[in-house]
């Protein structure tokens, strides 16, 4: 990944806090070519040991080319947005704002047990914020029963993991101020990364 070093962002608390709060990621195999999915993949552990898990449905292309110690490249994205360079005080170059984590892993497949075990974790991760949860224990069993043998789990143990957070750093503050408050104006993606920036930047 393309890491200016003003831009790097390695340490253990981003990079965890990072992933569970960006939770659906691209992950990319060497198969007969490169072939990716979009899947959510959640963190287990803390910031100072910790490794991820998520599944696939085995009819994805993917999934015929997770095997035990394959290696997959998991790239997790942040807020980004085009920076307009009229927004600056003086003229200047246009540029993009992002923010994202790239974990190199390796693939251990899971058990049936742990499969089920991810998945009671996924569904509660992601319902416990539901008006009215529907938590794994309340599947139908028999749809369970039916699904399961179609999707493949697996673990992914990090061995390269690399932040980037291009947020204006060095900028005027009269120019990242402007730019701040231009996002504040745009869509949901927009204002969340004006959110970043205002973090990163003291503001």
């Amino acid at each position: 990944m393309y890491r200016p070093l003003k831009y790097q962002k390695d340490d253990k608390e981003f990079i965890f806090s990072f992933i569970e709060s960006n939770p659906f990621a691209s992950m990319v195999v060497q198969g007969g070519n490169l072939v990716a999915t979009h899947v959510p993949i959640l963190t287990e552990g803390n910031e100072n040991d910790w490794s991820l898990f998520s599944h696939t449905a085995k009819h994805n292309e993917i999934s015929k080319y997770l095997k035990d110690g394959a290696e997959a490249l998991l790239i997790f994205q942040g807020a980004h947005s085009y920076i307009s360079s009229s927004w600056y005080k003086e003229k200047d170059i246009s540029t993009w704002d992002y923010s994202a984590v790239h974990v190199n892993a390796r693939v251990r497949l899971q058990t049936g047990a742990e499969l089920e075990d991810s998945l009671k974790k996924l569904v509660g991760k992601f319902e416990k914020d539901q008006e009215d949860p529907l938590y794994y224990k309340d599947i139908p069993k028999k749809m369970l029963v039916d699904h399961l043998p179609l999707i493949t789990g697996f673990w992914l143990e990090p061995f390269k993991v690399q932040g980037v957070a291009k947020l204006h750093q060095s900028y005027q503050k009269d120019d990242i101020k402007a730019v701040v408050s231009q996002l504040d104006k745009g869509n949901n993606m927009e204002r969340d990364l004006s959110a970043d920036i205002k973090a990163e930047n003291d503001l």
